[in-house]
């Protein structure tokens, strides 16, 4: 009887140990198939400038094939969306930029998804500032000469925008608010046309991402004022900061971060964290990023939580104040 008691007992515990193999995702073992990173906008943008370098990257320190898909639509919830109902088993990740994540539950009345209850965060992995240009035959040689005019005569200057809700607005009303000016929103369908209407002379301003106005600053079509974050860009050296332009509290940047379905295991998303943080310190990508104006950022998954906590009510305020609302 004792014999057989023992029996049962180490079958028991042979059963208990297979059902807690077959619960875990093997954290150890993962990945062991290809990964799929939604990026969603469409092809061409801030993001897939990094995007696939980081993928090639990521392969190679994870040792699976990581690849690309642009989603894009409905300022990004279309993308945030699928994967959001993905499995959370680490093989589908979101590469966006922080509107979609801070601002957009305050510009839809509708969301398909919660971008922070939905997802959960894995790491930052770049930053990059936005920055105030004129056309170089503008009148306006600094932001206080900007500003001078929108006083003197409000509702004549202008700024252009990738479209309502996108970052270069969302810095515009920022803009408008902090000073206590008045500029009329021009918006466009994307940040390429918006370039293109600053260097044609149809708009006074615009708050550009960085790399989307490297060349043309450098070849004098367009005069950058300032840019947007706390410490001057590495790039433009000699263009002063928002606040050190004398607009007090003007503080941002558009990040690039990384996420992942809500309940992925904490194991997985430390080991792509790691990963990330690994492939942004490799030579060749930290060169690809600063010469194109991004700074690397590789957070913590706390980290980047607390920046999303902050930003959303920030945003939420400006977006509430200026009435802000997507086509």
């Amino acid at each position: 009887m004792l014999r057989l008691r023992k029996i049962c007992l180490f079958i028991a515990h042979l059963g208990m140990l297979a059902s807690v193999s077959a619960a875990l995702p093997a954290a150890a073992q993962y990945p062991d198939k290809p990964m799929h990173v939604i990026i969603p906008m469409a092809p061409g943008g801030a993001i897939d400038i990094l995007a696939r370098p980081l993928a090639q990257q990521m392969s190679k320190i994870l040792g699976a094939p990581v690849v690309i898909d642009n989603h894009g639509g409905a300022g990004g919830n279309i993308g945030g969306d699928m994967v959001a109902r993905a499995a959370p088993d680490g093989y589908t990740l979101l590469l966006t930029t922080s509107g979609l994540i801070v601002a957009n539950k305050s510009l839809y009345k509708q969301m398909p998804f919660d971008p922070q209850s939905d997802l959960v965060p894995v790491s930052i992995v770049a930053s990059l500032p936005n920055v105030l240009v004129v056309n170089t035959r503008s009148p306006y040689q600094s932001v206080q000469h900007i500003v001078t005019a929108a006083k003197k005569e409000p509702g004549k200057l202008n700024f252009a925008s990738g479209g309502p809700g996108s970052s270069n607005h969302l810095a515009g009303e920022l803009f408008k608010s902090l000073s206590g000016i008045d500029l009329v929103h021009v918006p466009y369908r994307g940040g390429g046309p918006a370039v293109v209407a600053v260097m044609a002379g149809d708009v006074t301003m615009l708050f550009a991402t960085l790399p989307s106005v490297t060349a043309q600053i450098e070849n004098g079509r367009l005069r950058a004022l300032a840019v947007t974050t706390g410490t001057r860009a590495p790039q433009l050296p000699q263009v002063p900061t928002m606040m050190q332009a004398g607009v007090e509290g003007f503080e941002t940047s558009v990040w690039i971060g990384a996420l992942a379905p809500r309940g992925t295991p904490a194991g997985i998303v430390d080991k792509l964290q790691k990963a990330i943080v690994q492939a942004l310190a490799t030579p060749e990508f930290s060169r690809l990023l600063q010469h194109e104006g991004y700074q690397a950022v590789g957070s913590t998954p706390a980290q980047m939580a607390a920046k999303i906590q902050s930003e959303s009510a920030k945003w939420a305020r400006v977006i509430k104040e200026a009435g802000i609302q997507p086509d």
